[in-house]
């Protein structure tokens, strides 16, 4: 698997959901299951900084008379 600190967005969606459904399972030792939820909490972390960091870049063009401008995404 990837270095966590460069999984993408999707594998990291993907690692969530099976960690969620381990946990759902209820056949985890209490050791495990809080070690799948720290791993749970960082990857949700690291996915809300993606989409913030996404959000930022995103721009909207806009035609005006002189051509396409760029606006920052609100």
């Amino acid at each position: 698997m990837k270095n966590e600190n460069n999984i993408n967005f999707e594998d990291a969606m993907k690692k969530l959901e099976e960690i969620a459904v381990e946990l759902e399972k209820n056949d985890l030792d209490l050791d495990t299951s809080v070690s799948k939820f720290e791993e749970g909490m960082k990857l949700s972390k690291q996915c809300s900084k993606m989409l913030e960091d996404a959000e930022k870049r995103i721009s909207v063009l806009i035609q005006t008379e002189k051509g396409i401008s760029e606006e920052d995404f609100e």
